[in-house]
């Protein structure tokens, strides 16, 4: 395989005043890109020779479910995804990464019971979790924990602060398994215990949790708020970078609720998902009744 995640690039941006770097992982590939490019990398550099379907389960506009969509297109294996519900709306107008992901071959299967590893793994077929919660995700994450030690080292940055948001926190918790700086993240998906559930599903010690910061709202995920899209609106406009709408609004109001606590330079990791953008917009739109777009692009103004 040709593509290669090494070297996103690293920014240096200023929001709301506050300092800060971004290491734009949104940057990686047109096609492969973000957090889920590297989980996913394993899938890609390992020879495989057995394997023809790849299957897997989740939301019907997940970021993850896009990304197979467009590793199995690459290595020529079918891709099948589980759903346990999929709205009348996305069936007769798909739209953001459920449409790309059809267009890449991905076969949908809707089932209210989430489907089981030991029901479907075998020597052709390889199961994912949902959202790429395995071990094989540490194996690209890797890969990004020694690109931030090597751009420390070329810019005589001692030590970091590390922000992400996280669902099930596969992310967060391999960086800092990788690197000896402090990881910070917030759930977007679930609370608190929930995130603390899914790192040690992955990882038993304590000592490479991530440190996990409260937001002072909870915001459960996928619904909308006012607040996240005016600060995704805010994010493009004084950074000129266009964010998630899931995760990352969730990720920069708890960020700013907290930025006191961050004592060394600040780090924020870029995880892609972009192209969800495209129905969240529609959705907000629809919402807040919402006509004109900001001034540079990316969205309406509220």
């Amino acid at each position: 395989m040709t593509i290669n995640i090494a070297n996103s690039p690293t920014e240096k941006k200023t929001f709301q005043g506050h300092q800060l770097y971004v290491k734009r992982d949104d940057l990686l590939h047109r096609d492969f890109s973000g957090n889920k490019a590297r989980k996913f990398y394993y899938f890609l550099k390992q020879a495989f020779p057995h394997i023809k379907k790849v299957v897997s389960y989740g939301s019907s506009q997940s970021n993850a479910m896009y990304s197979l969509s467009v590793l199995t297109k690459m290595r020529g294996w079918d891709f099948e995804y589980h759903v346990q519900h999929l709205s009348s709306y996305l069936k007769k107008n798909p739209n953001g990464n459920f449409k790309y992901a059809l267009k890449n071959g991905m076969k949908v299967i809707i089932d209210e019971k989430i489907p089981k590893k030991y029901n479907i793994e075998s020597k052709e077929t390889l199961f994912i979790e949902e959202g790429g919660r395995d071990l094989f995700s540490e194996y690209g994450l890797k890969i990004l924990a020694n690109e931030i030690l090597e751009w420390k080292r070329k810019n005589n940055i001692k030590e970091l602060n590390i922000f992400l948001p996280s669902g099930t926190g596969t992310t967060a918790l391999f960086l800092q398994k990788n690197i000896s700086d402090s990881v910070y993240t917030v759930p977007c998906v679930g609370n608190h215990d929930y995130l603390k559930k899914q790192f040690f599903m992955l990882e038993e010690s304590e000592k490479y949790h991530p440190i996990i910061l409260e937001p002072s709202k909870k915001r459960h995920f996928g619904k909308l708020y006012k607040e996240s899209y005016e600060i995704w609106v805010q994010l493009h406009q004084e950074m000129d970078i266009e964010f998630d709408m899931l995760y990352d609004p969730h990720g920069w109001i708890t960020l700013l609720e907290h930025i006191k606590t961050f004592d060394k330079p600040l780090l924020y990791i870029h995880q892609g998902g972009l192209l969800g953008n495209e129905s969240m917009v529609q959705r907000y739109a629809r919402k807040y009744q919402l006509t004109t777009p900001p001034p540079k692009g990316g969205g309406f103004s509220l």
